[in-house]
């Protein structure tokens, strides 16, 4: 599941994931990718994950296909989350891309709004 989160800074996407993402959940997540780079900026994202399993199959493979056609697009990715295997998604995320990409544990998720906001 994907509960977006309300802020003040037009390029970025802020979202609460739980449970397992979707082929849908995805889809939603490119049409906010396009309004931002339709806007002449790069893509910020804040993924704070409690509960978060994954993704399905189909979520997954929506995925790979969004990230290849738009990694230029990306800036900052904060991922928060309480989980060992979610900290080396984000080393992997950073391996794979041009992007500032930092793991923050949920515990300091005040710290990671504050980065991923500058």
């Amino acid at each position: 599941m994907i509960q977006f989160i309300d802020t003040n800074k037009e390029s970025l996407i802020a979202a609460k994931l739980s449970g397992k993402l979707n082929e849908e959940n995805l889809k939603t997540i490119h049409k906010q990718i396009h309004r931002i780079i339709d806007k002449g900026h790069k893509v910020d994202f804040y993924f704070e994950m409690e509960d978060f399993e994954g993704y399905t199959i189909e979520g997954f493979w929506e995925d790979i296909k969004t990230d290849v056609a738009h990694i230029k697009d990306y800036g900052k990715i904060a991922f928060v989350g309480n989980e060992k295997w979610q900290e080396w998604a984000a080393k992997a995320t950073d391996f794979f891309t041009s992007s500032e990409v930092k793991y923050f544990d949920l515990k300091d998720k005040e710290q990671s709004k504050i980065w991923i906001s500058k």
